[in-house]
């Protein structure tokens, strides 16, 4: 067995900078100061750290928030694009903001590391949003305004300014996105108890300030915009990601850093190689026989050791729990040693440590657990759609006031401002007595009540939608397309229990896939449960498309026609409550087998 060099070169810089008995006094998960050298705990990380962390945080979502909630307005207002183009360029452009932070989060594990993508994309998000800033305040950039009815078309020019700027916030904004979070909670020791107990605190309070942000931007941002004009709009939010940069950058001598540990793909695809090849060899009876380097670290630089499991077998029967000679795990042939590799040398695409196969088997259990948040984002993705449609037949007068329909979306935010600061200083207590967890759920549990609710949500929304089509028919109102005599205030409880929903299952999920990703992998499994969301969007609309084919069939309204008055969302809504409640089950399913990451203490 051979041991890590960069392993080695730690541990040696640890042992020249302090006395044994000191040792406590220094993190333990791998984490070193900027300059790369072991680092002390104290006046480090923490809630120092995070409180700078957090801000950013707070600045970044407002910036983005200012400039997603006005968007499909600026495009129909001032580049005078219909409402199918500007809806169109709307969520190609939120997916990409999802879908991005795939890029950012390999860069981060595999070679930059978090902090140095964070500054990378910071600075190309600041640039975006000053391309904005300019392409809205500078006459020769500005689309042409509306002469009565007749719009000129922005020039080339104009589009290329805008949509340059637009697309490098969806890189910048995507790109740091996964790696805030995970770069946050790794500020804190996940091998001391009292810092681990502080890092399930961080995620609630992480969430918390995404949508205060969230909240700023579609209350304050949106009344600046559209009484002062979007220079001023789009200037503020330039303000804030440059606000954000400097609070990021005053931490750096604060901060603690995880090493970039190589790209996770070639170590997975390295596994399957190796494992392929040797498909024919034994897998010894005992585990401890298979490739593994001695000592504590681990041949994954920023990455701890982790223990074998013995999951995951091409042939394993009911009843043997124990490895035997020829049912072994297919993935552990990739670990087993052959006569002409001890040595010492060896090929990676032919022998593979333990550590290096038990991050794919981390990978394939997660997975499974990550699929059903896309139903979870599923519902969600009815606050920004079908919610709103709903709430566009209601009666939207609150006395001498009217509530604009995606008005009543912020519902879901307060409801998350105000279920932060409740979970954590009444429902965590609480539950801690009942289930004797530090945390008071664990993370499954937690993930597992938001579904619930989320799907409760939904049902409260197919109920409201029941009581409202017999207040259509008693008014005879099914075939005029106008709102009903039924208040709009109808449809809070689904937006509140939504945002119930997300205190539980988003910071659950976010705080699930950072603890149980293996260590140099923390940010690409954040950005995978980020990609969720992306992908809960779009199983709404196949959905809907889905809905709208067949219940249109051989000349019928179907449920979802121009006059909802003559449809049945309701049903659609019981659709999408059914299906929750099967992901629930699948959900369940999953979680009550799954089986937690274990460090390796050897």
């Amino acid at each position: 067995m051979e041991s890590s060099p960069e392993g080695e070169r730690r541990q040696s810089l640890l042992v020249r900078a302090t006395e044994p008995e000191d040792l406590a006094e220094y993190t333990d998960d791998g984490s070193v100061d900027f300059r790369g050298s072991p680092i002390l705990k104290r006046n480090t990380g923490n809630w120092r750290a995070c409180s700078l962390i957090l801000g950013t945080e707070v600045c970044e979502r407002l910036a983005y928030y200012g400039i997603s909630k006005s968007l499909v307005t600026y495009l129909s207002t001032r580049l005078h694009e219909g409402n199918v183009s500007a809806a169109r360029n709307f969520t190609t452009w939120q997916g990409t903001c999802y879908l991005t932070p795939l890029i950012g989060a390999t860069l981060a594990d595999s070679y930059w590391g978090k902090y140095r993508t964070i500054a990378v994309f910071s600075t190309i998000y600041f640039l975006g949003m000053a391309a904005l800033t300019l392409s809205a305040s500078v006459p020769s950039l500005m689309p042409p305004q509306c002469v009565g009815s007749i719009c000129p078309q922005p020039t080339l020019p104009q589009y290329l300014v805008y949509f340059l700027g637009l697309y490098m916030i969806a890189l910048g904004a995507g790109g740091i996105k996964p790696c805030v979070s995970s770069f946050g909670a790794d500020q804190f020791d996940d091998t001391d108890p009292v810092e681990k107990t502080k890092k399930g605190a961080f995620f609630n309070w992480f969430y918390f300030c995404i949508n205060i942000g969230s909240l700023i931007s579609g209350t304050v941002l949106i009344l600046v915009q559209e009484n002062y004009g979007y220079g001023i709009g789009f200037g503020i939010p330039t303000f804030f990601i440059a606000l954000a940069i400097g609070s990021f950058f005053m931490g750096s001598e604060i901060y603690r850093f995880q090493i970039p540990g190589g790209s996770p793909l070639t170590r997975a695809c390295q596994v399957i190689v190796a494992a392929t090849r040797k498909r024919k060899a034994d897998s010894p009876v005992d585990s401890s026989l298979l490739y593994e380097l001695d000592g504590k670290s681990s041949a994954i630089e920023g990455s701890r050791k982790l223990e074998h499991s013995s999951e995951f077998s091409l042939c394993q029967h009911p009843g043997h729990s124990n490895l035997s000679q020829n049912h072994g795990s297919f993935l552990d042939k990739a670990a087993v040693i052959l006569w002409n590799e001890r040595d010492g040398s060896h090929d990676p695409w032919r022998l593979c440590t333990v550590t290096q196969i038990e991050e794919l088997k981390i990978l394939l259990r997660m997975f499974p657990i990550w699929a059903t948040g896309i139903v979870f984002f599923t519902v969600c993705a009815q606050n920004s759609s079908m919610f709103i449609e709903q709430g566009m037949t209601l009666n939207n007068r609150i006395g001498s006031f009217k509530i604009p329909p995606a008005t009543l979306s912020t519902l879901d935010v307060i409801s998350v401002v105000v279920w932060v600061p409740i979970y954590e200083r009444l429902v965590v207590p609480i539950a801690r007595r009942f289930t004797g967890k530090e945390r008071g759920f664990s993370e499954l549990q937690r993930m597992g009540i938001g579904l619930f609710v989320s799907t409760i949500a939904v049902a409260a929304a197919a109920l409201v939608e029941i009581k409202r089509l017999q207040v259509a028919r008693a008014e005879d109102l099914v075939h005029q397309k106008v709102p009903v005599p039924m208040s709009i205030l109808w449809q809070a409880p689904q937006y509140l229990l939504v945002g119930v929903g997300e205190v539980f299952t988003s910071i659950g999920q976010a705080e699930f896939f950072y603890n149980q990703s293996p260590d140099a992998m923390r940010s690409l499994c954040s950005a995978f449960a980020l990609v969720t969301v992306s992908l809960g969007s779009y199983l709404s609309s196949f959905i809907l498309t889905l809905v709208s084919y067949f219940t249109t069939r051989n000349g019928q309204l179907g449920w979802i026609p121009d006059n909802l008055n003559e449809g049945h969302l309701d049903r659609f809504f019981w659709l999408i409550t059914g299906l929750s409640s099967l992901n629930l089950l699948v959900f369940l399913y999953y979680a009550q087998r799954y089986k937690c990451k274990r460090a390796s203490v050897a």
